[in-house]
């Protein structure tokens, strides 16, 4: 891979790909790199303090081995979350690594609560059980070198992300746990999402308490915490608005009904002119069917009007996307399975059937998204 496709890949899918854990792409962002630099900063001289004699290249060949150990226990905690997730039958996109820890991107959000609790505290379960194996590790260990020293920190560093990770506020685990809790109790997902984004408040407003507090008593790593804490208040706060946000955009409107939002259908052999049916799908969709009466799939129209722009008479068939299961909707589906069934999803259309299997309409993700909006 040269060195223009290696950027290029990088800022398409949001890090440099490493590898795949149990089928999910795992990446690193580029922020990571600067974490991992500071880490090393911090760390080195503490090794000299601890073990007098074990400083310059020794000590930051130790300080880099935490910062690997950091990033693998990050990765093990976010590997707690998918594969809960996974088992649950949500698939994920992938697992990505950055300056502040990681995010596992489930693509399909959890049909109940339960489900919600049990992949958020898989994280922080990972987190805790590492603790302890690095923990026992370092008792174990008679002296107190500068390799105790990585053991300890290390295990100290995991209670750190659980206990961190479990405070009652979005986006962290503990603020999903709420928004189970709330969920199961008042049978509302969006009341859930409504006290742990106001939890996440809470939390940033702490974190800034405690980063000024530090400031004013002239504490000795008070600007280290200043800035830490107040990166991470600001990471809590746009994680909460991205998830209120997107409680917003999933909830169906009152009173609206899937019908109002589909388009009417038109069956089209498939072997018909592409530049026809073009023109057949003027404000409703197109369902190409084989001689054998089998769907070839739903007429793509900018795949169409390329086709047609050189090739007017040539198979509509070309210019089609294959129907999947999961782009099909049934016309009594609950409004919110539909909202999530578009949102994990990638497509434009989505045929709607009847309860018989007949197709009775499209939804296209363009109107779906106008009708959200307008709510």
């Amino acid at each position: 891979m040269t060195g223009q496709s290696w950027r290029r890949r990088v800022g398409r899918d949001g890090g440099l790909p490493l590898f795949r854990a149990a089928g999910i792409p795992v990446l690193l962002a580029p922020s990571w790199w600067l974490g991992s630099a500071a880490i090393v900063v911090l760390y080195a001289p503490l090794v000299e303090r601890i073990a007098p004699g074990t400083g310059g290249l020794a000590g930051v060949v130790l300080a880099a081995t935490f910062a690997v150990f950091l990033g693998l226990s990050v990765l093990a905690h976010e590997l707690g979350h998918s594969l809960v997730a996974l088992r649950l039958g949500l698939p994920v996109r992938r697992l990505r690594l950055f300056l502040l820890g990681g995010v596992s991107e489930v693509m399909r959000t959890p049909a109940k609560p339960a489900h919600e609790g049990l992949i958020a505290a898989a994280g922080p379960v990972v987190s805790i059980v590492l603790a302890g194996a690095f923990a026992l590790g370092a008792l174990a260990m008679p002296h107190h070198d500068a390799v105790w020293l990585l053991v300890a920190q290390t295990a100290f560093a995991n209670i750190a992300v659980a206990v961190f990770n479990l405070l009652p506020g979005l986006p962290l685990d503990g603020g999903r746990i709420l928004r189970a809790g709330v969920w199961a109790a008042t049978g509302r997902r969006a009341a859930g999402t409504r006290a742990a984004v106001v939890g996440g408040g809470v939390v940033a407003a702490l974190l800034v308490v405690w980063a000024v507090w530090g400031v004013l008593e002239g504490s000795e790593d008070r600007w280290l915490r200043f800035g830490v804490c107040l990166l991470t208040a600001w990471f809590v706060v746009a994680g909460a608005r991205g998830e209120s946000a997107a409680e917003r955009h999933r909830a169906w409107p009152d009173g609206l009904t899937l019908g109002e939002l589909v388009r009417p259908v038109l069956q089209l052999p498939a072997e018909s002119p592409v530049s026809g049916a073009l023109t057949a799908s003027a404000g409703r969709g197109v369902v190409l069917v084989r001689a054998d009466g089998v769907a070839a799939g739903l007429l793509d129209r900018d795949l169409a009007r390329r086709l047609a722009a050189t090739s007017p008479h040539a198979p509509a068939e070309q210019a089609a996307v294959p129907i999947r299961p999961e782009t099909v909707l049934l016309e009594n589906e609950h409004g919110d399975e539909v909202v999530e069934r578009v949102h994990g999803t990638a497509a434009w259309e989505y045929l709607v059937v009847d309860l018989e299997g007949r197709p009775a309409g499209v939804l296209r993700r363009e109107d779906l998204k106008a009708a959200l909006d307008r709510r």
